[in-house]
């Protein structure tokens, strides 16, 4: 009994890995096409650029700070942070970005040198970025980087989704000065 227990969780846990895997790659073809052609358009270069000026002095304390009001104004109905964030052209072109992509997109955010959100479409549930994956796997790795999440399902639209990073770049100095997210659903590929 103990061996079928087993064999049944290394199954499990086998066929799980390969339906998690299962469109990669496809989205690292989306990636290094419309994802690329996006993270290097002249709206996200010039607000990352922009903003890293901005935010080249904050210290993790600082960062904490921000993250921590953008946490408590997610949950409640004055929000003036987010709303300045949503307001930002960056934000209107990423949201209008999402909105042509008829369902493909499912959110799409920017993030500068720090990790600090830049822009989006949709509010996100925090403002930094910079302790997790799609972040640091793209920012810190550089030219040819791309994060692909795990697939989750989205409880509020039925549908199977993943994220996929890349860097964004500096055209003049090719450094990489941020990170572009896309939340996509693997339904429309």
């Amino acid at each position: 009994m103990k061996y079928l227990i087993q064999t049944t969780a290394l199954c499990l846990f086998f066929a799980g890995s390969a339906f998690a895997n299962e469109f990669e790659s496809e989205l690292k073809d989306l990636a290094s096409g419309k994802i690329a052609e996006i993270a290097a358009s002249e709206e996200v270069v010039s607000a990352v650029i922009a903003q890293n000026g901005d935010t080249a002095s904050y210290d993790q304390s600082k960062i904490d700070e921000l993250d921590a009001k953008w946490r408590e104004e997610a949950d409640a109905v004055d929000q003036p942070m987010i709303d300045e964030v949503l307001e930002k052209p960056l934000s209107v072109y990423l949201a209008d970005t999402q909105d042509a992509s008829d369902g493909l997109f499912t959110e799409i955010f920017v993030m500068d040198a720090k990790g600090l959100n830049v822009g989006q479409s949709d509010v996100t549930s925090d403002f930094w970025q910079g302790d997790e994956a799609k972040w640091q796997e793209t920012y810190s790795v550089g030219k040819g980087a791309v994060h692909v999440s795990e697939l989750e399902e989205d409880d509020s639209t039925q549908t199977l989704q993943s994220q996929v990073s890349v860097p964004v770049f500096d055209p003049a100095s090719g450094d990489v000065i941020g990170a572009i997210t896309f939340g996509v659903n693997v339904e429309n590929l």
